[in-house]
């Protein structure tokens, strides 16, 4: 019995020291890792980590590259008139062909049915677009609108069945968050780099002066020439932002890269698709983000909101009773902090609609509803006819034709088709006239002109040629 009795202890001794052991083990290696040693006797620690540490890309990846195209856009050469100066001094060569300039970008299959988007200054001036899928059809492509202020554009190719990626909520992105950026840079078909949400809502200054909606998705993806219009997904796969821009002092990448996100692009495509134009609603403020120093000048507590520095009289947000000095705290339940964030809830309605806004005002938030407006007052909605003319100041407007172009020697323009009731009647603009600048801002295009009224805030200095060749200016009021 005493011996029967030894041998159990004996066994659970050996069980209890080797579970102490196993033990002792795991908590060493999970608190202490591997250890090896340099050449030096320096330690160095390895560890492994487990794979769920690591994002998976694959599924993303390989679902969304095969819906990214190579955009090819052939801008033909304009051949210039041959003068009396020539004859005389031998300038340029009146026989010889003017050489196409050959751009290239990428682009986005949003539809099975051939629907593509891409960025306007990819397409911008394209007299051919063609279109490489990702198994190396090619297409012609046709621009069915696009829109200048957002730099978003839309094509059209005629196939079937093709494959497409799906709009995702880029509101919903977080900061930090895993992005890959597909596109077709240096011509390198089909690239992928990945990164994570650097920032958001953030803003560029537009070095060419007009006005721009820009509230831009920030990734260190790696974006080079190439990748504007390309994809930038979640690793769902789902298209949360179209890539744009990159902040360069080379031209190429250097760890910053700007998308538009897809709250704005998925808004400019239905648009186009709905009624042939951007329809842009307003709510009439003028919008300063607030710092300590407006903090102070205006008795404000705290950093959160905009600040409200001027409500425009009979506008969206004055009918809504909303005052200057009030501070601008929420879109539809949505955190505000800064005017591109405004711009961009904002872009997401159309003129009539209807927004839920809290303004903060004397320490409390006040609830109140804007039907928004268009941005030259009203809530009419932007129409563009059968023809191919777009409506403004009551007048048809359409880029000139080659034809035309040519026989004036211009490179672009916008011609006045009919002239109806209102400012450009009363500017005395006839039909026929082919508007080249607008407050010195070169125009080729309906869009353009509309870009410059945005940000012009008294008048307009209307530039261009007639039939005859006679150049003349106007100056509208607005």
């Amino acid at each position: 019995m005493n011996m029967k009795r030894i041998f159990v202890y004996l066994i659970l001794t050996v069980v209890v020291s080797a579970a102490t052991a196993l033990t002792v083990i795991k908590i060493t290696d999970k608190n202490s890792g591997t250890y090896a040693y340099s050449s030096d006797g320096v330690p160095v620690q390895k560890v492994t980590l487990s794979e769920q540490l690591y994002p998976d890309f694959t599924f993303a990846a390989e679902t969304a590259v095969k819906a990214v195209v190579h955009v090819k856009v052939t801008k033909k050469g304009i051949e210039q008139p041959y003068t009396i100066y020539d004859f005389f001094f031998g300038y340029g060569n009146p026989g010889m062909t003017p050489r196409n300039q050959v751009n290239s970008g990428s682009g986005v299959i949003i539809t099975t049915d051939g629907y593509i988007i891409t960025n306007n200054h990819v397409i911008e001036g394209a007299d051919e677009i063609s279109v490489t899928l990702e198994n190396n059809k090619s297409f012609k492509a046709k621009s069915v609108g696009s829109d200048p202020v957002t730099d978003i554009a839309l094509l059209k190719i005629d196939a079937e069945n093709l494959p497409f990626v799906t709009f995702g909520n880029s509101d919903s992105l977080r900061l930090g968050e895993w992005v890959l950026a597909i596109g077709n840079p240096y011509n390198l078909r089909s690239t992928i780099t990945a990164g994570i949400v650097s920032a958001k809502a953030r803003s560029m200054p537009a070095m060419d002066g007009e006005f721009k909606i820009e509230s831009f998705i920030q990734t260190d993806a790696a974006v080079n020439p190439g990748n504007s219009g390309g994809a930038l997904v979640n690793t769902r796969g789902e298209l949360v932002g179209i890539n744009t821009a990159i902040a360069s002092r080379t031209g190429s990448y250097s760890g910053y890269s700007f998308a538009v996100p897809t709250t704005i692009a998925k808004k400019v495509v239905e648009d186009i698709l709905d009624f042939g134009t951007v329809q842009r609603a307003v709510m009439g403020i003028t919008m300063r983000e607030i710092d300590e120093e407006v903090a102070k000048e205006f008795g404000l507590k705290g950093n959160e909101g905009v600040f409200i520095a001027e409500v425009s009289r009979d506008g969206a947000a004055d009918r809504a009773g909303i005052r200057n000095g009030d501070v601008l705290a929420k879109i539809n339940g949505i955190t505000v902090s800064s005017a591109p964030a405004v711009q961009e809830q904002i872009s997401k309605y159309r003129p009539k609609d209807k927004i839920n806004v809290e303004i903060k005002r004397d320490g409390k938030l006040i609830p109140f509803s804007v039907v928004l407006q268009a941005k030259a007052g009203g809530s009419e909605l932007a129409a563009a006819n059968l023809s191919g003319a777009s409506l403004l100041f009551g007048s048809e407007l359409k880029e000139a034709s080659k034809e035309t172009l040519k026989m004036l020697s211009l490179r672009q323009g916008v011609e006045v088709v009919k002239v109806g009731d209102g400012k450009l009647r009363s500017a005395g603009i006839k039909k026929g006239f082919v508007i080249t600048y607008v407050n010195q801002i070169p125009v080729g295009s309906v869009k353009e002109i509309e870009s410059v009224i945005q940000r012009s805030k008294r008048s307009l200095l209307v530039e261009g040629v007639y039939p005859d060749g006679s150049i003349v200016y106007y100056g509208i009021g607005l």
